[in-house]
């Protein structure tokens, strides 16, 4: 209490913030010129310790781990008192991502051609789609989502979201496309060219490109 009052006295007089937060005046003149007590010296150590140890280990120990680096250092602190300072800190272990396979570059299925070879420069709507897919974590477990881009605009033109990356979900995003924008001969001509993916998931694990003539 007594530092919001050393906070905000440069704002307020210091007998209206003591009188608004139930203080005496004398009290607060006493207490600031005490020196910190033996206690808020050691928490301003530990403090600074704990910044050092969380930055060593790149923010990824909790409250357990840097307990027993405290202890290890000699410092007789308890586990409360630990957590109470790393929130003064905002200190918090990073969350690692789980890994999740979403490809499987190991098959003997055909690979389709790149038919976009890098050609981004479109002349007109529905020359070019170019299409993409990602997986995001939720409450309620993975979600997928598929999208078709029209290149000429930079619109997405269709989308669909499932819970498994069964084939079905990109011609989804595929059919949506077709229904909104009914490029001429779509029915026909419309092709879908899957490119090479990593064998590790990077926010996209399935990318392709479908043209159909305007």
């Amino acid at each position: 209490m007594f530092r919001l009052i050393a906070a905000e006295r440069a704002v307020y007089p210091v007998r209206v913030l003591c009188r608004a937060l139930g203080v005496s005046a004398s009290g607060f003149y006493a207490a600031h010129g005490r020196p910190p007590s033996p206690r808020a010296q050691l928490d301003t150590t530990l403090r600074q310790r704990l910044r050092v140890e969380a930055a060593a280990a790149r923010h990824t120990y909790g409250s357990p781990r840097l307990h027993r680096c405290l202890q290890a250092a000699g410092h007789a602190v308890g586990r409360k008192r630990v957590i109470r300072l790393m929130r003064a800190e905002g200190l918090h272990a990073r969350r690692r991502r789980r890994f999740r396979r979403t490809t499987q570059s190991a098959h003997d299925q055909p690979i389709a051609p790149n038919h976009l070879a890098r050609g981004f420069r479109v002349q007109r709507p529905n020359q070019v789609w170019a299409a993409d897919l990602t997986y995001l974590e939720t409450a309620e477990g993975w979600l997928y989502l598929a999208v078709v881009l029209d290149l000429y605009a930079r619109r997405i033109v269709g989308w669909a979201t499932r819970a498994t990356l069964a084939t079905e979900l990109p011609l989804a995003a595929l059919q949506m496309a077709l229904v909104q924008r009914r490029p001429a001969g779509a029915a026909c001509t419309t092709r879908i060219a899957v490119c090479s993916m990593p064998a590790r998931p990077t926010g996209r694990s399935w990318r392709g490109t479908a043209g159909a003539p305007a």
